[in-house]
């Protein structure tokens, strides 16, 4: 990346000691961006983020059971270490750790980490028991690494809102610094699962984005209701033969509850099925 100086060839590392050794080698501030591999250019860009305001830059590739339904893509999930590796590198990434299933949860593992209020609505009603697996391996990661900043994508908007609460009730001294969506030519958010999609159904995925465009344009040409922009929503999802609607929301950004009447401030989001790939988007609309 033009620009970046920093003195350190990339190292990587699988073991937690070997991280602890090699993190103490590394000057602050330190920034981490959590990643479950198959990297596109959304995760590139957290890593340029962290590299932008941060003297050093850790990287974790994980692909966490724990956040895994057991009806989910755990098995099939798109892995591809040695070129996420290459991709870090030239990022300017100074360290990755890889870590082993049976290192971060070992038998008989039973210590968890729960959100509660904000992890219930949305992915947490459609995905029972994902945030706990999501909250709990972040906190693993957040111990092992001690990162003074984490990066995190604002795709994943409630994931994003989960882990800040987190971070505030457990006290940890990290910044969690969300970056934006980075989206593919036509609109679609970029994601690992999108590899998924069969051609119909990648050029039906563009709906997602085209019915946030049009809640959010009516937003501002003067339709504030929260009624009127989830129907906004649902009516162009629903026009594409291709896509099943999962949800559709229009949530105060912090807490989540769903909004009723005029929205000052919100969160427009959803998840679509399409054959069995499952896409979520979002944007934030209002003050």
């Amino acid at each position: 990346m033009a620009g970046v100086t920093h003195s350190f060839e990339m190292k990587t590392v699988e073991t937690t000691q070997g991280l602890i050794q090699l993190r103490k080698d590394l000057p602050s501030p330190v920034g981490l961006v959590p990643t479950m591999g198959y990297l596109h250019q959304g995760h590139l860009s957290l890593v340029q983020q962290a590299r932008n305001e941060c003297t050093s830059v850790i990287v974790t590739i994980f692909v966490n059971p724990t956040q895994f339904g057991p009806q989910e893509d755990l098995r099939s999930y798109p892995r591809d270490i040695p070129r996420d590796l290459r991709l870090l590198e030239e990022c300017g990434a100074d360290l990755v750790w890889t870590p082993r299933v049976e290192e971060l949860y070992p038998a008989e593992f039973q210590t968890w980490v729960d959100v509660e209020k904000v992890t219930q609505p949305l992915e947490g009603a459609m995905r029972p028991g994902h945030f706990r697996g999501v909250t709990t391996i972040v906190a693993k990661l957040f111990n092992a690494v001690q990162p003074d900043k984490a990066y995190f994508g604002q795709k994943d908007a409630q994931q994003t809102i989960v882990i800040r609460r987190m971070v505030m009730d457990l006290n940890y001294p990290i910044e969690v610094v969300v970056c934006p969506t980075v989206r593919e030519n036509d609109g679609l958010a970029m994601s690992s699962r999108n590899v998924y999609l069969t051609p119909r159904e990648r050029a039906s995925a563009v709906v997602l984005f085209k019915a946030l465009t049009a809640a959010e344009e009516a937003y501002n040409d003067g339709v504030h209701d929260a009624d009127e922009l989830r129907a906004i929503m649902s009516k162009k999802i629903e026009s594409e033969p291709a896509a099943s609607l999962d949800y559709v929301s229009c949530a105060d950004p912090e807490t989540l509850n769903e909004l009723s009447g005029s929205v000052k401030r919100s969160l427009l989001s959803m998840a679509v099925r399409f054959g069995d790939t499952r896409l979520i988007d979002n944007i934030l609309i209002g003050d």
